[in-house]
């Protein structure tokens, strides 16, 4: 197969609303052949976001609406699988829109490359993560490092990953992340890292193009 290329765009801290109606003309474009794979990397404001499974997640905010509204949260439906997580300042978001077709259309196969790119980029970082058998993402011991919840639509992909690097992570108090009540959640600071996010961006674009092609 011919080598993919993958553009990478570094845009920033950028409201959920507005990336999200960005993946979704980015992937009308990736669909028509306007545009190649892509991967856009960004940073949220602080915000909850709900999958599309059941309820989505609702039921597992914590947290009522007025402390929601204080504290500048916003609630989003997303259109993307999984349950309720939470964005905001110090998380690395990376959303790929790659046409899987036509050699990678495995749904399962998708976000196992996701996990493995992360578990890649982080151990060049000196931290041993891994998976946890029945539950997705990437994992230090009983506690998440990074989430995945991904969408694919005629093999295009959109949403993706959430890596907390310096992410306070008492705004996870607000819900029970991912629906998964017995475990934590961690981020590179807490374990004790210190690369900078430039560094860690180049981590995972380098083990992207690595996994990908």
């Amino acid at each position: 197969m011919t080598p993919r290329t993958i553009e990478v765009r570094h845009l920033g801290r950028l409201p959920y609303d507005e990336a999200l109606a960005l993946q979704r003309a980015l992937v009308d474009d990736r669909k028509a052949d306007r545009v190649g794979d892509l991967l856009l990397l960004v940073e949220h404001p602080a915000v909850l976001t709900l999958g599309v499974k059941g309820d989505g997640g609702r039921s597992h905010i914590r947290a009522a609406d007025e402390t929601l509204a204080g504290q500048g949260i916003s609630v989003f439906e997303t259109g993307r699988g999984g349950d309720v997580t939470y964005h905001g300042p110090g998380q690395i978001v990376g959303y790929p829109i790659l046409n899987l077709k036509p050699d990678r259309c495995d749904v399962h196969r998708y976000v196992r490359d996701l996990e493995e790119v992360l578990i890649r980029a982080v151990a060049d970082l000196g931290i041993v993560a891994g998976r946890v058998p029945g539950l997705t993402g990437v994992w230090v011991g009983d506690e998440k490092l990074a989430a995945i919840g991904v969408r694919i639509s005629r093999w295009v992909t959109s949403h993706g990953f959430a890596l907390n690097h310096t992410t306070d992570l008492s705004h996870f108090d607000l819900i029970v992340p991912c629906g998964i009540a017995d475990r934590g959640v961690t981020s590179l600071a807490k374990l004790g890292c210190e690369e900078p996010r430039a560094g860690v961006e180049a981590r995972i674009v380098a083990r992207m193009s690595e996994i990908f092609g």
